[in-house]
């Protein structure tokens, strides 16, 4: 029964009372149905209706008795207590409880209303066997109110305030006596919401408010396509319970900053007929609306219809996940009380308020689906080794983890050593504990011959008056082993979860940013590489920007240098970017490199037909309609036309500044993974002023410092691992006195030693033109595993003309 019943007995009450009244026995129906409710029954005494009904609560048998009057008949010599107490000593003994509906046409405000019937309440001659006792007080012109009646520990009556205005068994609804753990004060809310201030009776440092709300409407919004667009009731009551949320901790200003683990809790009456498409749909509508309110979890409990099961309770829980966002799960309605913080949760918190992520909470997103997650620790010996303890654990400020996460390309799993800085212990800070696990770690993925996976934090070198320099000899240690691990074939990938600084950038640099080096580097908006802080290089009189990220952020300096490879807007998309780079470059121990794909596209389809866009239609029009190949195309478009249209592509090094001329993705041809190279064939306008000693635009088929830059550290990234397929509109190097000074030899020197290192089959096609440098750094000469070919009507030459 969805809607306030209560106002239909509230309104016949208002004519008198009545011999009968069928509304008392659909009240007790409504509250405690979901009880084991039986016997109910209806009763006229003395010329006033009444109900009574057993009904179980937690294995306890307990008898509901309730009737109805005047506000003046309430006194312990009145009609009302003596209806009450005849059917209570009928069954003498048993546990019961009285519910009232009293008309008090003119009754004041609620807190004098609470102390008047309190008074008159006191004088019953109840016994104990009475658990409670709750009265409605009906005006008549306002919606009927519950108050709320229980004895003290001394014997006295008094109100539960708590749950003022609600009946006590839509607060159990609501999941009030899951706060058993806490003390609770109710604080002012919107109309219908129950907020609470909770503090934990084991920790008073653990405070969070809950907010509680009912949805007695659905009323599903579908689209003409029947899917799901919203549903208006309930997202209101989660918007009103978030608003009492902000408005409480905006109130308490800074102090409500650390009230970031807040609940809200809604009861659904109506059946929900809603699928998990349905819920992923609500998902996307909840994580919005929870912004700015420090919310642990939403929590939606009701009767679903579920097909072949019938009508069952069950709940639905919207909650961040590290790692994966918002998610949303449905399960069983909780049946524990809520947990106060323990020694690992408030690891988590603490993380958490520095706007970081606990490593251990990343497990699940690591593994993946049907992934395992072992940790890993030093033996006697100094060797890594399994170790079975509590998540948290952990003696060093860095965690080491053993990870193998299936997919479809690989059933039984691709097996990486994960490495993550723990900020809960001096914020990631590294001394000799650190940089053993560090060594250690990549000792056992030489051996294991898999890559080693890190999730960087680091405040640098442990500072502290009981270790000195020795701490920097460890952290030199860590560094050559580093550079040794990578020099001989090793990959390392970096994700910056946060703050870097001192040595922690130096090795993120030696694992992925040098000639030689094979793996990649994700940064996030959250984080920075910096070899000084900010408040350090101000005190110190130095040059620093507004803050970290001014100094070593993606945006201003690590994305435009080239230093990071990609950028993610968060770490669930860090994670995804790391299983792209995986899908074309994993290689399973005992085999020659990536497995080959399964591919729906023909190795024979004719690229002519795919779309291109402005001058040319397609892509076959640029070598049909361009005879002497020199107006401008796009390069991405043909490499996308190139690659298999059924796998994703990812481009690397996408946010270099200077380096338009070259594109360098990773894709899939006939099932193969390569490393694709594109030359930019149109001109890239220059961002800001350039110099009078330099191009105005960077030309089309052109490599400058660079762009060239991109394609050695490509290709060297791609040796020993997969094919390297260049398509090359290339009329050679940028000779500018701005190209020259600024390494334009050594960059396009540094392809050439790449060309003559490079480890796999190489495909150098020449889709327009090919002349000058680029001829001597991409001969066949350098490397016998080279294959030129040559789109017809494309032309070579030493000088173009």
């Amino acid at each position: 029964i969805p809607e306030p019943t209560v106002g239909f007995l509230a309104e016949r009450l208002a004519r008198g009372v009545p011999a009968e009244e069928p509304m008392l026995e659909v009240l007790i129906r409504k509250h405690y149905s979901d009880y084991d409710l039986t016997a109910l029954r209806g009763l006229t005494i003395d010329g006033r209706a009444a109900a009574d009904a057993d009904y179980r609560l937690e294995s306890r048998p307990t008898r509901v008795v309730s009737t109805l009057g005047r506000i003046d008949e309430m006194a312990a010599d009145g009609p009302i207590c003596a209806l009450a107490t005849d059917l209570l000593g009928q069954r003498d003994g048993e546990e019961a409880v009285v519910e009232l509906y009293i008309s008090w046409p003119d009754a004041p405000e609620v807190d004098v209303a609470g102390a008047r019937l309190e008074e008159l309440l006191s004088g019953w001659p109840l016994g104990e066997n009475v658990r409670r006792i709750v009265v409605a007080v009906c005006n008549h012109k306002v919606d009927p109110r519950y108050l709320s009646f229980r004895w003290t520990t001394s014997g006295e009556i008094a109100e539960d305030q708590r749950i003022r205005g609600v009946h006590p068994m839509v607060a159990r609804r609501l999941d009030l006596w899951r706060l058993r753990e806490f003390d609770v004060t109710r604080l002012p809310a919107p109309e219908d919401v129950l907020l609470f201030d909770c503090v934990a009776k084991s920790n008073p440092a653990d405070r969070r408010l809950v907010a509680m709300a009912q949805v007695r409407q659905l009323a599903p919004v579908r689209d003409e396509r029947g899917r799901l667009i919203g549903l208006p009731h309930a997202e209101r009551a989660v918007e009103n319970c978030l608003e009492a949320i902000r408005r409480t901790r905006a109130a308490r200003g800074s102090e409500g900053n650390r009230l970031d683990m807040n609940h809200v809790w809604v009861h659904v009456w109506p059946v929900i007929d809603l699928d998990h498409k349905d819920i992923a749909a609500l998902q996307a509508k909840i994580t919005p609306l929870g912004e700015g309110a420090g919310i642990e979890e939403v929590l939606a409990q009701g009767r679903f219809d579920q097909p072949g099961q019938g009508i069952i309770p069950l709940a639905v829980r919207f909650h961040y996940r590290p790692g994966a966002g918002v998610t949303a799960s449905i399960d069983a309605p909780p049946s524990e009380p809520l947990k106060p913080l323990d020694d690992y949760a408030g690891r988590v918190l603490r993380a958490r308020r520095r706007g970081l992520v606990y490593p251990y909470e990343l497990s699940e997103v690591l593994a993946g689906p049907g992934g395992t997650i072992t940790e890993l620790d030093l033996d006697a010996d100094g060797h890594l080794v399994p170790v079975q303890r509590e998540r948290g654990l952990n003696s060093a400020g860095i965690i080491c983890a053993l990870v193998t996460t299936p997919t479809p390309l690989h059933p039984e799993g691709m097996t990486r050593i994960v490495l993550s800085g723990d900020p809960t212990r001096g914020l990631g800070a590294v001394a000799e504990p650190e940089c053993r696990r560090i060594i250690a770690a990549l000792d056992l993925a030489e051996r294991m011959r898999v890559p080693l996976e890190w999730y960087t934090l680091s405040s640098g070198a442990r500072i502290s008056m009981d270790s000195g320099t020795e701490n920097m000899d460890w952290v030199g240690a860590a560094l050559r082993r580093i550079i040794q691990f990578t020099q001989a074939g090793g990959e390392i990938n970096i994700v910056v979860a946060g703050i870097n600084v001192g040595a922690q950038p130096y090795w993120n640099a030696e694992a992925t940013m040098l000639m030689h080096t094979k793996g990649i580097l994700v940064m996030t908006p959250d984080s920075a590489m910096v070899l000084t802080g900010k408040q350090s290089l101000d005190f110190s009189g130095g040059v620093s920007a507004e803050d970290n990220f001014g100094i070593g952020g993606y945006d201003r300096v690590m994305g435009p240098n080239g230093q990071a490879q990609y950028w993610a807007p968060d770490l669930p998309g860090a994670f995804r970017i790391l299983m792209s780079h995986y899908a074309h470059t994993y290689v399973m121990p005992g085999e020659d490199g990536p497995r080959r794909a399964p591919t729906s596209d023909p190795s024979d389809r004719d690229v002519s037909d795919y779309p291109h866009g402005g001058e040319f239609a397609t892509v076959g029009e640029i070598f049909t309609a361009n005879p002497d190949r020199k107006k401008a195309f796009d390069i991405r478009t043909v490499m996308a036309a190139v690659a298999d249209a059924d796998h994703p592509r990812s481009e690397r090094w996408a946010g270099m500044a200077d380096a338009d001329t070259a594109v360098v993705m990773d894709a899939r041809i006939g099932g193969h993974s390569v490393c694709m190279v594109g030359i930019e064939s149109k001109p890239v306008p220059r961002a800001g002023f350039p110099p009078t000693d330099g191009p105005d635009t960077y030309t089309a088929g052109t490599l400058f410092p660079r762009s060239s830059k991109k394609v050695a550290r490509a290709i060297n990234a791609a040796s020993g691992n997969r094919p390297l397929v260049v398509l090359a509109n290339l009329s050679g190097f940028d000779g500018s006195p701005e190209s020259m000074r600024n390494l334009q030899l050594e960059y396009g020197a540094e392809i050439g030693r790449a060309v003559v290192n490079f480890d796999g089959p190489i495909v150098f096609v020449v889709i327009s033109r090919y002349h000058g440098g680029a001829f001597v750094v991409f001969s066949k000469t350098l490397n016998e595993n080279m294959t030129v070919l040559a789109v017809e009507g494309s032309f070579a030459s030493v000088i173009g003309g």
